[in-house]
């Protein structure tokens, strides 16, 4: 498992950066991130991105799970953390069914 590095989109643009995923991997959430999944391997490859708490309001929020096929990529948010944040590390969760050749880069829009 590691702590996936937030990159921060500006204005004057950004060079992405992947990492290669694990089983499980955290990010830190917030209502401008999204993870953006590339997998290059031959098999499907379903991300789950885990509802940590739920809300005040009592909205109710279900995991985020979306299959990036083969030869694929998915962008995946926003993710809130008052959805997606451990209320103890204030980390979000998530996790990978198929780690082989698939990378991960976390994104967040910057302001003005």
């Amino acid at each position: 498992m590691a702590l996936l590095t937030t990159q921060n989109i500006v204005r004057t643009g950004l060079t992405p950066s992947y990492a290669a995923v694990a089983a499980t991997d955290t990010f830190v959430p917030d209502a401008q991130t999204f993870i953006h999944v590339k997998n290059g391997g031959g098999s499907p490859d379903t991300c789950v991105v885990q509802v940590l708490q739920g809300d005040p309001a009592g909205l109710t929020v279900s995991d985020v799970s979306v299959s990036v096929t083969n030869a694929q990529e998915r962008m995946i948010g926003p993710l809130p953390p008052n959805f997606f944040a451990d209320p103890t590390t204030g980390l979000g969760t998530i996790t990978h069914s198929f780690t082989t050749t698939v990378t991960v880069g976390v994104f967040k829009l910057g302001q003005p």
